[in-house]
């Protein structure tokens, strides 16, 4: 018998503090307990093995009869998820794996906090990086899970296999898997959670990203364009993401172009480090600008100083661009690049096929030295800087895993790519400006130390009707494993589309950058004022929005009875947002987005207080339990006591968002919780001070921005003060919703002082 931590294989089965996970377990199977002070009642799986290989499968037990919910990547760039109840469910490339090894179905029924007598187990899987090897999960058909380990390099062999898989278990699915990743971090020490990363100051405010307005035509005019179009709306973004475009490109001769319908070419190298002529003033086709007063710093320049922009990013691939940088080109030789040709694992390429990975792989990628990455990124970067660029969007990432040959493997390669690129974005974007993209695979994950935010899913497909609900669905099932390393973004949508009110919503409970593609003129002015407050910020929740615990193991995509609901944590309450995605999935037999069902039925739910996983946190020590439940779209203000829930009814693609504002019990009785600017998607948001004198009545509150406020109260107020002066207020007898109004502050991200004497 090996054992660890309340983990232990013997007489065949992986038992877990208790219970069986997986039977007939294989006889090289082992355990090892975790070094040091485990965060996390765990310990990591490993295999005793002779063989050597750049790529070996392990078996280890079968998975019968217990739900799991993991994600995986379905193409090379991207994860989703996958729920399932046995071994050969598990897809290929699965990165993350937690099972529900002790029914927690009794929380549907009683929906209270911790208040079980046995209460449901959680084992999380985390396959990890081991030497220049990377573990990864999947099933076969005798219901096994297995040990997929590959090094990416033929020459690349030898491997020790003892610490593959971290496993660890709990009864709260949340901090079993923050505290196995912090683990990790503590075994690994390549990269840092979350917790411990500095995030850019630019998620607080509004942005807009050239992509979908213009793809690779985005020219210095067309951003003049879009931001003054934004201004004209009373909307103004704050920050900009200049997407490709804006580089220097150029085919080889040789290379067979791959342009589809709103790309970029993929078949295209980087031949300079500076912007083409599109981003130079009265800049001509063919030449080039010398001054870089007229080069990108003179649009930067101007667009910060007329719409007060704060801050403007642009987009780079990983290895310069999607083709890489072409050899040997004029100003660039001393990066050294060469020729590389791409080898994708044969998990990614059982899975979708991509024409960027097939471009890339026909016509090559000009790969630069690793030993010289960190000097190609760091005068890229200084230049950008010097032009008044406070951060880039680095895209095509996961492209390093398959050009490991040759450089002692995939994580060696990613590893040097990474180092490089954080060093470059410390010393020139001091507010940690990066915007990790095409990212998902470990290799990246388990390698970054300072990257504070990962595009979160496949990208917004504003033509494709089967990608919006797969999108929400896809992104939150994702943050729950990539919420550990980084804030997750949700991506740009348009304001002006069918779908915008549930992209917009969505985002507004992510915790993410909240930020539109519209093309100039092209806007939703009445949808970004529930997003945006008139000084361009907005009201981000504080934690990477998750499905709540009830919907960890439920497919909201596919079986046509369940509802999606993901929370969210403000300063003083919590945020659920509610949709219906049945209809749509990623199918693993067409091997991409379908609608499976083009008139999914009306679905219903429940909405309760513990949904909101972390609320006792705020509530405060003599909270009872009971809270207001608001709905966004209802505008209906319900008390909901402990432990009973609320019907949710929604057709096919619609939402809803619910404030869930901790009651208050005052010594005269009344009873108290504030809501939050009403008319805002995250009302609570706004909240960022709250203070009770319980003896005397008197409700002190600090309220950031403007427009309706609202809160509940048992018994009509004396009277309500703003910044000491007396307002005006309603209140409404039988709901008990009180609101007064706030004017537009002159100061930005001011906070209101109001006092409520009850």
């Amino acid at each position: 018998m090996t054992v660890g931590a309340g983990i232990s294989v013997s007489d065949g089965k992986l038992t877990v503090l208790g219970s069986s996970v997986l039977t007939d377990v294989h006889p090289n199977i082992e355990v090892t307990h975790a070094a040091g002070d485990a965060l996390a009642s765990g310990a990591f799986l490993g295999v005793r093995s002779d063989q050597i290989g750049s790529r070996r499968v392990f078996p280890v037990g079968k998975l019968e009869g217990l739900r799991f919910m993991c994600v995986f990547r379905f193409k090379m760039w991207w994860m989703t998820q996958r729920m399932g109840n046995c071994g050969q469910d598990i897809p290929f490339e699965t990165q993350f794996l937690i099972v529900e090894a002790r029914d927690g179905s009794h929380f549907d029924n009683r929906g209270e906090y911790g208040s079980s007598d046995q209460p449901a187990l959680y084992t999380v899987f985390l396959p990890i990086l081991e030497g220049d090897f990377r573990a990864v999960l999947q099933g076969n058909e005798r219901n096994e899970l297995e040990i997929c380990l590959e090094s990416g390099d033929p020459a690349v062999t030898g491997f020790e296999g003892s610490h593959l898989v971290f496993v660890a278990a709990g009864s709260d699915p949340f901090e079993v898997i923050t505290n196995a990743v912090k683990t990790v971090e503590k075994h690994l020490q390549t990269f840092s959670h979350r917790e411990r990363k500095k995030m850019p100051d630019m998620l607080n405010w509004f942005g807009w990203c050239t992509w979908d307005a213009f793809y690779t035509d985005v020219t210095a005019e067309g951003v003049k364009q879009g931001l003054e179009s934004f201004e004209k709306g009373g909307v103004p973004p704050r920050f900009v993401i200049i997407d490709d475009g804006w580089q220097s490109v150029g085919m080889d001769p040789t290379s067979k172009d791959s342009k589809a319908d709103n790309t970029a070419n993929f078949a295209n190298r980087l031949t300079h480090i500076k912007e083409n002529h599109k981003f130079q003033k009265d800049g001509q086709e063919g030449s080039r600008v010398d001054d870089p007063a007229l080069g990108l710093r003179h649009i930067v320049t101007e667009i910060k100083e007329k719409h007060a922009l704060k801050y403007a990013y642009v987009w780079h691939a990983i290895t310069g661009y999607w083709g890489g940088v072409r050899p040997g080109v004029d100003g660039m030789e001393h990066y050294e690049s060469k020729m590389a040709y791409p080898v994708s694992s044969p998990g990614v390429e059982s899975n979708e096929p991509c024409d960027a990975l097939k471009s890339i792989t026909t016509n090559g990628l000009g790969l630069v030295n690793p030993e010289k990455v960190f000097s190609f990124y760091n005068e890229l970067h200084s230049y950008l800087a010097s032009a008044g660029i406070d951060g880039v969007k680095v895209d095509v990432q996961n492209i390093l895993e398959t050009l490991g040959a040759g450089h002692g493997g995939r994580v060696k390669l990613a590893r040097k790519y990474h180092q490089a690129l954080e060093a470059s974005i410390s010393r020139n974007f001091p507010d940690n400006g990066i915007i990790s993209c095409m990212s998902h695979n470990t290799d990246g994950l388990y390698s970054t130390k300072r990257a504070a935010v990962i595009r979160a899913s496949d990208d917004f497909w504003p033509r494709d009707p089967a990608s919006h609900t797969i999108h929400i669905a896809s992104v939150a099932y994702n943050t729950i494993f990539l919420g550990e390393f980084m804030q997750p973004d949700w991506d740009m949508f348009h304001s002006l589309h069918p779908m915008a009110e549930y992209h917009g919503a969505a985002r507004a409970i992510g915790g993410c950058a909240i930020y539109v593609s519209d093309k100039p003129g092209q806007h939703d002015f009445n949808l970004l004022r529930k997003l945006v407050l008139p000084d361009g910020s907005i009201l981000r929740a504080k934690l990477p929005g998750r499905p709540t615990r009830d919907c960890l193991f439920t497919d909201p995509a596919r079986d046509g009875k369940s509802l999606l609901k993901i929370w969210n944590m403000n300063d003083f309450s919590g945020v659920v947002g509610v949709f219906n995605c049945q209809g749509a999935g990623w199918c693993k037999i067409g091997k991409k987005n379908l609608i499976h069902d083009e008139q999914p039925g009306t679905t219903t739910g429940v909405i309760r207080a513990s949904d909101v996983d972390y609320l006792p946190k705020v509530a405060g020590i003599d909270w009872t339990g009971n809270v207001i439940l608001y709905s966004h779209l209802g505008g209906e203000v319900v008390y909901v006591p402990r432990n009973t829930s609320l019907p949710v009814t929604l057709k096919s693609r619609e939402y809803e968002v619910f404030t869930v504002a901790p009651v208050k019990e005052l010594s005269s009785g009344a009873l108290f919780a504030p809501i939050g600017l009403i008319k805002m998607f995250n009302s609570g948001g706004a909240i960022k001070g709250l203070e009770y004198e319980t003896l005397s009545g008197l409700v002190h509150l600090k309220i950031r921005g403007c427009g309706v406020f609202g809160a509940y109260s048992s018994v009509r107020p004396q009277r309500v003060l703003i910044d000491s002066q007396e307002s005006e207020f309603r209140y409404e007898e039988p709901s008990g919703l009180l609101t007064f109004t706030l004017r537009v502050p002159e100061e930005e991200l001011y906070q209101w002082n109001v006092a409520i004497d009850l």
